[in-house]
């Protein structure tokens, strides 16, 4: 399957392959209920997943710490940017309360961009994480962390709880960083990000949206540079226009060509790769990092 190069003009209505159901189902309610008693967020809601329904159905969430406001206004993010609150003390207890309560044997915590904050918000991310395990023992973590600003020491603090995946997204291909609303250096911060925590040895992972204009090349090179930073792991998923005011989607993908470009990225050597028209970063994150460490136990037990 090959993957053409999108056209320039915005694209169409959503296709049907894009269109998912409405919540209604006990399970999705009981999961709405129990977090909203606890004053939690989750990326779910507060960016418009739109696998929120079949995720919450089956009792998984991902937690969104240090609040729902951002200090950073990307053209294609769904998040409220403005002023954010000190972040909540006892925010970590309530999230490794939550996620006990669900039963979850792994977790996927992300957060804000917390620009306000000299960490960037990094010891809260380790306050959480140990604060899952303490409660649930033998837990896995991801941690799905923003850039810090490019600050080692934040990151540091993060890897110091050693989470069992490392995720940071790359979100997009280095032309379109402008488009975005990112500045150009931020595509090679963030792939920094990867390296570092990659030379610690830890299981790297980042995501790519695209529909917002990017070609071919451009993907194979972002494939290749995430590669070349050591990234393990890899989503890719159909960007989507939270409204109006957000970057337009210059093309949809059919799920054919996503299957094409798993193809293409597993070729240049990532070792996981979940790819789909509503693939976001955290979707089947646990049966991806579960297939990732098969993997590599079979490489091991290889003669």
């Amino acid at each position: 399957m090959t993957v053409s190069d999108p056209p320039r003009p915005p694209a169409s209505p959503k296709p049907a392959w894009l269109k998912v159901r409405l919540p209604d189902d006990e399970a999705y309610f009981a999961v709405s209920a129990l977090l909203d008693k606890r004053g939690l967020h989750t990326i779910c809601r507060s960016a418009r997943c739109p696998n929120i329904s079949e995720c919450w159905a089956q009792k998984t969430a991902t937690f969104l710490i240090l609040g729902n406001v951002c200090t950073r206004a990307c053209a294609f993010c769904a998040v409220t940017k403005g002023r954010p609150e000190a972040p909540e003390i006892s925010e970590p207890e309530r999230i490794a309360e939550a996620a006990s309560l669900l039963g979850l044997t792994y977790a996927v915590v992300t957060s804000v961009t917390r620009d306000d904050l000299p960490d960037g918000g990094a010891a809260h991310f380790a306050a959480t994480i140990a604060a899952l395990r303490r409660r649930i023992p033998g837990i896995r973590v991801e941690a799905l962390i923003p850039d810090f600003g490019g600050n080692p020491n934040a990151l540091d603090i993060v890897l110091a709880v050693s989470p069992e995946i490392l995720n940071h997204n790359l979100e997009t291909t280095e032309s379109l960083y402008p488009a975005i609303g990112r500045p150009a250096s931020g595509y090679r911060r963030s792939l920094e990000v990867l390296r570092r925590a990659k030379e610690r040895g830890f299981t790297t992972k980042s995501g790519l949206m695209i529909g917002l204009g990017e070609t071919r090349d451009d993907l194979l090179k972002t494939f290749r540079d995430l590669r070349q930073a050591g990234c393990d792991l890899l989503t890719i998923g159909q960007y989507l226009r939270p409204s109006p005011a957000h970057a337009p989607v210059v093309r949809y993908y059919p799920p054919e060509e996503f299957a094409g470009l798993k193809t293409l990225a597993s070729a240049e050597g990532f070792p996981g790769v979940e790819a789909g028209p509503l693939v976001r970063s955290s979707y089947h994150a646990q049966t991806l990092q579960a297939s990732f460490e098969r993997g590599r136990g079979d490489a091991a037990c290889a003669p």
